[in-house]
């Protein structure tokens, strides 16, 4: 065999195993890397709130489609309506697809499901007592108006937490989101004169800036 043809097959084989390589990485390499879980936070159809609502892309959810829930669970639970949809807007930052957030938690098991991101401990906490007793964590991708309702009690809950009075220069609301996104123990903190860290206060600025759109939505 002369040298030429020996070069020309070495060439070959080196060509074919870095296209291989090519392909085997394409085959397992995300197109692009998920957003991070965050903090908190088939349906049959449901009562005060109309029907689950069908799980959407990013690009096709909206909170403001969800206004007439929004109402409905936060006039139950006894919170601000504004509040509720706020939360959904700050909440609104990844995919609310339930495929995606299934795919996403089995990579985190700790993730956060639905469109208000609460955590499994967290619904299994806020759920006692309440008309979704009976209910699972793991329906919350499909069943919009429980995430909802998962939302407002949980609100309900913190508010039952807070003082009578708190020396730092937070409104009600404000504790109560800033309670959502960290935790009682965190909001409790705050409330006595804490400095959020950069997390937190990030999720409270996007409260903010917020609050005026879902007041429109949620009706005030």
């Amino acid at each position: 065999m002369s040298d030429a043809t020996s070069r020309r097959r070495w060439l070959v084989v080196v060509v074919l195993a870095v296209a291989l390589y090519v392909v085997v990485r394409a085959a397992h390499t995300p197109q692009s890397d998920p957003p991070p879980p965050a903090r908190a936070s088939a349906s049959p159809t449901r009562s005060a709130g109309s029907s689950a609502a069908p799980s959407g892309s990013a690009s096709s959810y909206d909170p403001a489609d969800y206004a007439t829930q929004v109402r409905a669970r936060a006039q139950q639970a006894g919170v601000s309506a504004q509040l509720v949809m706020a939360i959904l807007y700050n909440e609104a930052y990844k995919p609310h697809d339930s495929a995606f957030e299934r795919a996403w938690q089995k990579y985190k098991p700790d993730a956060a499901f639905g469109i208000a991101n609460m955590h499994h401990a967290t619904f299994d906490e806020v759920k006692q007592g309440r008309d979704f007793a009976d209910r699972k964590w793991e329906e919350l991708p499909d069943d919009r108006d429980l995430a909802v309702e998962a939302e407002a009690w949980y609100l309900h809950d913190l508010a039952a937490q807070l003082p009578g009075r708190w020396s730092a220069s937070y409104s009600r609301n404000d504790l109560l989101a800033l309670g959502y996104n960290t935790g009682a123990g965190n909001m409790l903190a705050f409330a006595r004169g804490a400095t959020p860290g950069s997390q937190a206060q990030s999720y409270l600025d996007n409260l903010h800036a917020n609050w005026a759109k879902a007041g429109r939505q949620s009706g005030g």
